[in-house]
């Protein structure tokens, strides 16, 4: 068995406002966009999945419009996450895990994304955990599970230790609220599971102060891709993972296909992804 780190790299989400006669061809219908995005990119994080599972004829829809090796990673619906907070949250599961079993070998890993938590909802990271170990625990076998944190506060040893634990990635992320692995203080072993999953999300309200179109690149995020390349080739011949997933996605620059597009030119990897 080739032990070869599988490189997954794309945007969160295959449409936004802006990216027709930017990224797709004017006059490209919609239901080709999908067919279109999958001969520039390996990958995709399907967003649209966070607001509700897709019906089962989506699902198949997907996986019939993309090649044989193309991988899709998908967001958790917020009714778990958001809503629920993972109380009571064992139906929505297995529902959103049955429809995305549709997507056969080309499903990749599913996020977890959680919001930032104020005390309301948590007094504290110990009260966030006894909430968060017992549905780890019972998560079922066979899928790759990310999570995303943005309390800073809590990226310790107990959550990296708690997600070690029951092979789950901690999401490692670009985005304003969190520092990125080379800001952290902290000496700690970011590698949870036998994937990594990296988020490049950028400051929300930064980027909508300057634009709102979605067409071209707005903030230059040349250096801060430069140490994401750093940590890609750290992950893949240091940590020997047998998956890295990389999503880039409008808020980080300005316009996520021109994200990806550099980090590929950049040839950080050695090879074509």
């Amino acid at each position: 068995m080739s032990t070869e780190t599988q490189i997954h790299i794309g945007t969160s989400a295959f449409t936004a406002a802006g990216w027709p006669g930017s990224f797709y061809p004017a006059g490209l219908k919609p239901a080709e966009y999908l067919s279109y995005y999958a001969t520039k990119f390996s990958s995709v994080e399907l967003d649209n999945t966070f607001y509700r599972t897709p019906a089962l004829s989506t699902v198949k829809g997907w996986y019939a419009k993309t090649p044989p090796n193309f991988v899709f990673a998908a967001k958790v619906p917020q009714v778990i996450t958001h809503e629920k907070v993972l109380v009571d949250c064992a139906a929505d599961l297995a529902e959103f895990l049955t429809a995305m079993d549709a997507l056969g070998e080309k499903l990749g890993a599913l996020l977890f994304q959680f919001g930032y938590f104020n005390s309301s909802a948590f007094k504290s990271q110990s009260d966030f955990l006894d909430r968060l170990k017992p549905f780890l625990k019972s998560l079922p076998s066979g899928y790759r599970f990310a999570v995303e944190i943005r309390n800073k506060w809590w990226l310790d040893a107990r959550l990296t230790d708690l997600f070690r634990e029951h092979g789950v990635a901690l999401a490692l992320i670009d985005q304003s609220w969190v520092p990125r692995p080379w800001e952290m203080k902290r000496n700690l072993d970011l590698v949870t599971a036998d994937f990594s999953y990296i988020r490049w999300l950028g400051d929300r309200k930064e980027i909508e102060s300057l634009t709102m179109s979605w067409d071209k690149i707005v903030v230059d995020r040349t250096a801060d891709l430069n140490r994401w390349a750093e940590i890609a080739r750290t992950l893949i011949h240091q940590r020997k993972l047998q998956h890295l997933f990389l999503f880039a996605n409008n808020h980080y620059a300005g316009h996520g296909p021109a994200t990806v597009q550099q980090f590929l030119s950049m040839d950080v990897l050695g090879r074509q992804m």
